[in-house]
């Protein structure tokens, strides 16, 4: 059965505390506190989850819970009871010992009546349910008699506990337990211990997160959706591009659009770490598993998701569009816009590792993003740009994306008749074979000399290590972000 979030319906409320009992058992931990196990369910399934609590108990757990009104049936499965009154202790002990300590102290429980609300009454000050053992009945105290007694009752309470045997049992005890421990005034720093190993924590973490991946319709099958409709968009729009001057600038286009499209795409990213920053906090602090583990399986899960929707649009828009019809270019495309994914994906995480409102995280990104944009090399010039500002670009990711995909597109592509390019090449006043006539750019790399790109294979590749550099290095800042972001409050 699905647990079910806000929006599905699931499991009920008593497979829901089952299941938080079952998570809290994963790490299989000696102590195990509970804050009201039973608070919103039926009685029925309360006494069931009491029940396996106390199967639990039997095979050498030490269970510890907060419990507000139990009835008989779960009551009598307590071994030890503790009773509190504005935080006082008033009896703490053997749970079937209680009855006749309080009727020892002069609180004696009426036949049939449940100990639970028995204590509660007592505690509260309220008689009605009490039979006195000095001699009086309720109906016999005055108001003044009464109220007096409810306003020194829990003085009266907290007084007997402390000369009581069971009080001096519980200071001997802990003298015990506290013997041979070193005592220091520093405060000890929080050691989180793991009973699993790394490569386990990774299996059941990652698997979580692709089952999550794929039952969650808003991050697969809707970005996938959204990715093929804009592949569909940009290859109609740019259909067949021509090997003339205007097939120049609708490549140029086409290009920068897929370099963009593959950046904004990526905020989707934002939610990895933010929409489960609490489930992540509660999760780690328990031990359940290592910053690490969570992160490469965040990282692994949306890698996977990057590269099928990168590998789908690369081939529709890559065919569509008409580019440079070889295999080897075909999968240069591929890999320069699945890196540029990934690099703008570890950028996206980078920023929104510390982050707690996502609406935040977005226009950090989007601000990010176009400054990226206006140094990407289609805008502006960028040799034309002054060395003040010109730095900017060396941390622009679309700039390396597109100066990838120039290279690889324009590399050996003419723009002008072959019998133009013949007779220029023969001309004494052409210079490398590079060819403008009347104004015409005719080849490939005399478009990318003017541009400031150098097109050769190193010009090429530098740009894909570039991103890697770049990717390796917000993955990084991501990842120390999510390791000292504050967990304990």
């Amino acid at each position: 059965s699905k647990v079910g979030t806000q929006m599905t319906r699931g499991i009920s409320g008593g497979e829901r505390k089952r299941t938080s009992i079952g998570m809290e058992l994963i790490i299989d931990p000696a102590v195990l506190f509970l804050d009201e196990p039973t608070t919103g369910l039926d009685a029925s399934t309360a006494n069931s989850v009491l029940l396996l609590l106390k199967r639990m108990a039997s095979h050498g757990r030490t269970i510890i819970m907060s419990i507000h009104q139990p009835r008989y049936s779960i009551y009598r499965l307590f071994d030890t009871l503790t009773l509190l009154v504005s935080g006082k202790m008033v009896y703490h002990g053997p749970a079937p010992n209680a009855l006749d300590y309080f009727a020892n102290i002069g609180y004696s429980c009426e036949p049939h009546n449940n100990p639970a609300d028995f204590f509660l009454d007592v505690i509260n000050g309220d008689f009605t349910a009490t039979t006195s053992t000095k001699g009086h009945s309720s109906d016999e105290l005055d108001f003044e008699m009464w109220s007096s007694a409810r306003r020194n009752i829990k003085e009266h309470l907290v007084e007997e506990y402390r000369s009581s045997s069971y009080c001096s049992d519980t200071r001997a005890e802990l003298k015990r337990i506290s013997q041979n421990k070193e005592c220091s005034s520093q405060t000890k720093s929080r050691t989180i211990t793991y009973n699993s190993s790394f490569a386990q924590q990774l299996r059941w973490v990652l698997q979580r997160t692709f089952k999550n991946l794929m039952l969650n319709p808003q991050t697969s099958v809707a970005q996938l959706t959204v990715n093929i409709f804009l592949a569909l968009i940009v290859g109609a729009i740019f259909f067949g591009v021509k090997d003339d001057q205007s097939g120049i600038q609708n490549r140029m286009g086409a290009l920068f659009f897929i370099t963009t499209n593959q950046c904004f795409s990526t905020v989707s990213a934002a939610e990895l770490f933010i929409s489960e920053r609490k489930l992540f906090v509660h999760e780690y602090i328990s031990g359940y598993y290592r910053v690490s583990v969570y992160f490469l399986s965040k990282i692994l899960s949306d890698i996977t998701m990057r590269t099928v929707t990168s590998l789908i649009f690369s081939l529709i828009v890559y065919f569509m569009i008409g580019l440079k019809s070889t295999v080897a270019a075909f999968l240069i495309f591929t890999l320069t816009v699945t890196l540029v994914a990934y690099t703008a994906t570890a950028m996206t995480m980078a920023i929104s590792a510390d982050q707690s409102v996502v609406a935040l995280a977005n226009i950090l990104m989007t601000i990010t993003f176009v400054f990226m944009m206006i140094f990407s090399g289609l805008l502006v010039n960028l040799p034309s740009i002054m060395d003040w500002l010109a730095w900017l670009k060396y941390f622009s990711i679309p700039r390396y994306g597109l100066a990838a995909l120039k290279i690889n597109e324009f590399v050996g592509l003419k723009f002008c008749d072959e019998s133009i390019i013949q007779f220029a090449n023969s001309s004494a006043g052409i210079i490398n074979c590079t060819v403008r006539t009347a104004g015409q750019t005719c080849t490939g790399e005399q478009y990318l000399d003017y541009l400031g790109i150098e097109s050769s294979s190193w010009g090429l590749w530098e740009n894909h290590v570039a991103l890697t550099v770049m990717m390796v290095i917000f993955l990084i800042i991501a990842y120390l972000k999510l390791r000292f972001i504050q967990k304990f409050s």
